[in-house]
């Protein structure tokens, strides 16, 4: 059983690695991947799987039942079964398996949320809550400011260097290959950062050669997860009732251009989405919004 085992795990690492050098899947793609492929290779071991060529469309059935009944939501186990489509269709590439069971095995329909935005108050607000009387405070302030001005992913974010950041032309350099791009900083934003690099960071940092531009207390560079208890932190301090996540402010920055009248394509390419049709969920999301608005307030509607 081991030696079946291994050569599963050693198929599903090859298609990691192939999402992660060919495809130039982003980190949180693959964490995603990972985590979702790892519940069906547990499954298939606790059934006793021996290959993924024996994998049956009832297996991959089972399989999204077992996910229901440990209370996983429609959206993970759909994402799941997307996962584990993928990996089938690069193994029919591969010529291991001739078929595509997980194919067969419909996603459950869920209703899907839009982007968590925040109301310029609830923004102004969470800005507001770090202390930069202190050095986290001024780094913190620095990272808020730097995510609403930019519309960056918290990934981008934490993979800055500091040789990234043009303080005299007020812009950042985000993104990679194709995806490089160059974002400008409104007054407030620059301002916070300049803060933060004059007097805060080189209090922070462990190492003189450090280039990340944000890092944590330990001198290292920022984390993912390291920012997110942050902006939760700053989120329950400012008593902001939504869900927020590490997307919330991106999002927020979207919709807020939009709402006062920024190019769609502008923002597409601020934001470095490849396809419009990414930007265009925050031109309905503005859409909905006026038609509530439209149905609440007119007098006859």
């Amino acid at each position: 059983m081991e030696v079946v085992k291994d050569k599963m795990t050693s198929q599903y690492t090859e298609y990691i690695e192939y999402l992660k050098n060919v495809k130039k899947s982003s980190d949180n793609t693959l964490q995603a991947y990972v985590r979702d492929l790892k519940k069906f290779l547990d499954y298939a071991e606790a059934n006793k799987l021996k290959d993924f060529s024996d994998v049956t469309v009832d297996d991959v059935s089972d399989f999204k039942t077992h996910l229901n009944t440990i209370g996983l939501s429609p959206a993970s186990v759909s994402r799941s079964l997307s996962a584990l489509r993928s990996l089938f269709q690069y193994l029919i590439s591969q010529s291991i398996v001739e078929h595509n069971p997980a194919r067969e095995i419909p996603n459950d329909k869920f209703e899907k949320k839009g982007p968590q935005v925040l109301t310029a108050k609830e923004i102004e607000t969470l800005l507001a809550q770090p202390n930069t009387s202190d050095i986290k405070g001024k780094r913190d302030k620095a990272m808020l400011e730097l995510l609403y001005a930019t519309g960056i992913k918290v990934s981008e974010l934490i993979s800055l260097n500091v040789e990234d950041v043009n303080l005299q032309l007020s812009f950042v350099r985000c993104g990679e290959g194709e995806k490089e791009r160059f974002v400008s900083l409104y007054p407030l934003a620059l301002r916070a950062l300049t803060v933060y690099l004059d007097s805060a960071r080189k209090l922070l940092v462990l190492h003189p050669d450090e280039k990340a531009l944000f890092v944590n207390v330990q001198g290292e560079r920022m984390t993912r997860q390291g920012f997110w208890k942050i902006l939760k932190s700053y989120a329950e301090s400012a008593k902001i009732q939504k869900d927020i996540t590490p997307h919330t402010l991106r999002h927020s920055f979207a919709a807020h251009l939009l709402e006062n009248g920024a190019d769609i394509h502008d923002i597409q390419e601020i934001l470095g989405h490849s396809d419009i049709s990414s930007t265009m969920r925050y031109a309905q999301l503005i859409k909905n919004k006026l038609n509530n608005g439209y149905i609440k307030f007119h007098p006859r509607a």
